[in-house]
Order: C-alpha cells, then structure tokens, then sequence
C-alpha cells in the first residue's frame, strides 16, 4: 500500500480527516509520516490547529503502519485504539509533519496474536514537527490487536 492508497482511503472512509488536509506522506513497516497544513477549515479560536485535527493525523501516522502490516500477514485481525494522551508544546501553524517510527512494536504484537490468539497491546508514539523542526505535539496511542475467527 502506498500513500496514494490511504489518501483515497482517507477520502472515502474518513473524508473529515480528508476535508481538513490530513494526508499520508510516506508509510513504510517501519515507519510513517502524515502531514497537515494549517488552514481556515482545522483553525481553532487562537490562530491554530484545532487539536483533534492534530490528533486525527497523529493516529493516523500510527494506524497506517498498523493497517499495512495486517495487511502484508493476509490474517483476519482486528484493530482498535484503546487510549490515547496527548501534550502540546507550541501553536500548530503552517505545515506540520506527524512521524511514527514504533512499525517493529506493530510487526512484534502482530506475530504473537497470529501465533497464540492472544490479544497484544502495545503503545505507539507520533511527534508533530512545524517546518522550523519545532516540536508542536506529542501523541501515544495504545493500540489492541485481536485474531478474527
């Protein structure tokens, strides 16, 4: 799967992520970088990035790398957020980069649910950069795994 894969599968099955300008950048096993570009349609009252569009791009800089990774095991598993924290160190304005490089936690539960049957948890971190390398928000996402039957 590629970037333009998950665009379009932004457009249709999240188009409010779409809508606010949250696209997949690059995706590999190992890692995955989603940008979004502060404009009109995702500000909040103080002249920034509303969160939960932060947010929408964070998860998704985690879930992709996730989604491939079910996909790449030709498994029936199924996949879910279960928390998430979240800490904002500076306004979200211009282009900003979220970066996930946690693929091998994904790889790692993904085998032990496939062999075992066992539900595996794991944590996954995505760092939002502006375009001056500034860190803007930090997101953890603990993410669930189960085997379809």
């Amino acid at each position: 799967m590629t970037p333009k894969h998950f665009n379009r599968f932004l457009f249709f099955k999240l188009p409010s992520a779409w809508l606010c300008g949250v696209r997949v950048a690059a995706v590999t096993q190992e890692t995955c970088a989603v940008t979004v570009r502060y404009k009109w349609i995702n500000q909040n009252p103080f002249r920034s990035m509303f969160w939960a569009v932060q947010g929408m791009a964070a998860e998704l800089s985690t879930g992709a790398m996730v989604i491939l990774a079910i996909k790449k095991s030709s498994k029936n598993v199924s996949m879910l957020v279960l928390n998430s924290k979240a800490s904002f160190t500076k306004k979200a304005k211009g282009k900003i980069t979220f970066t996930c490089q946690d693929g091998d936690r994904v790889v790692k539960a993904l085998q032990t649910t496939i062999a075992n049957g066992e539900p595996q948890t794991f944590w996954m971190k995505s760092v939002g950069v502006n375009t001056e390398g500034v860190v803007v928000s930090t997101f953890d996402f603990e993410w669930t795994l189960k085997r379809k039957s």
